[in-house]
């Protein structure tokens, strides 16, 4: 049995997580819709391919811009917000999880339950933590993702009106394991992106609290080293465009495993057949070969856009919470 202190300290990461993890989703949700359609489309995103290549067949998606005006006016404003409530459910227990286990792990390490001693980890052990903490929320929240994935990208008409269906049509045409087709994939890509994502976002913390200390020290206000909300944003929004940017293609893959064999309407271009894939490294190879490595950034644009402010907000709005919630509980 812990020790009260300690089921406070569980309490209040998970509570600050998932609404971080809320706030985060929501905000950024239109560029989550516009990535995954552009991940899940086998046609070139850009043009210069389809000349290269002599293929005749439009792409549905072109371009951030493009995509936007077609979805508005098939889909209208609330096209923008399809899949949302999976997404929710997904993230609100994937943050709540991942902030939990990592403020648990870094206590292990650091030998303090304090936060302003687990800043001073090495690089090191903020990626361990980070990658530990990310591959527990992954697996505890799957099948959300998948079901998120599928009601974004299905377009219209809509093969699945809701999230039930949805659900129930995958356990039919793919069984138990199908809520989870993709985990694989994810878990390798989980791995150096929470670990990026939190690494990068404590070392980019500890320069900014050195420069807030020899800045206070040069105008002779003592050492203040502590951080507003807008440098821990940008903190946020730099360990959020690094992690992404190096583990993008990995995302393709996973977006590419959860909607095969989806039925979607002709103009969203070719359909990704069921078991069109054997294994992770047999879909980099051929996503590689039938459209190139610009198929393998595919939605790189919205994606980076999206992830950006997303950890951002994401980290100022956990710090946020959790603050406020220390204050109130204890």
């Amino acid at each position: 049995m812990e020790e009260p202190g300690q089921l406070k300290r569980a309490l209040i990461d998970a509570t600050a997580g998932a609404i971080a993890g809320a706030v985060s989703r929501t905000v950024t949700s239109p560029l989550d819709v516009i990535k995954i359609r552009f991940q899940v489309q086998l046609e070139p995103t850009i043009a210069w391919p389809l000349l290269q290549k002599n293929l005749s067949r439009p792409s549905k998606y072109t371009g951030m811009l493009q995509a936007t005006k077609d979805i508005l006016r098939e889909e209208g404003l609330r096209g923008f917000w399809r899949g949302n409530v999976p997404a929710l459910l997904m993230v609100m227990p994937y943050t709540a999880i991942q902030f939990t286990v990592l403020h648990k792990i870094k206590t292990y390490m650091a030998g303090s339950s304090k936060s302003e001693d687990h800043i001073y980890l090495s690089p090191y052990l903020s990626y361990i933590s980070g990658a530990v903490a990310g591959c527990a929320a992954t697996i505890g929240s799957y099948p959300f993702d998948l079901v998120r994935t599928i009601l974004a990208s299905q377009g219209e008409p809509k093969v699945y009106p809701n999230m039930r269906s949805a659900i129930v049509g995958i356990f039919k045409t793919r069984g138990l394991t199908g809520l989870y087709a993709g985990l694989s994939p994810t878990l390798v890509e989980i791995i150096p992106y929470a670990g990026l994502q939190f690494g990068t976002y404590d070392t980019f913390k500890r320069w900014t609290m050195a420069w807030n200390k020899w800045r206070s020290s040069n105008r002779g206000n003592g050492t203040d080293e502590s951080l507003s909300s807008f440098q821990l944003f940008l903190c946020g929004l730099a360990a959020g465009t690094c992690a992404k940017v190096v583990c993008h293609p990995l995302d393709v893959v996973k977006k590419r495993f959860q909607i095969e064999g989806l039925e979607r309407h002709p103009r969203y271009g070719a359909r990704v057949e069921h078991r069109a894939y054997h294994n992770m490294f047999d879909a980099l190879h051929r996503i590689l070969k039938t459209e190139g490595w610009a198929g393998l950034y595919k939605g790189i644009v919205p994606s980076v856009v999206k992830a950006a402010p997303a950890g951002a907000v994401t980290f100022v709005a956990y710090e946020s919470a959790s603050e406020w919630l220390e204050s109130v509980l204890t």
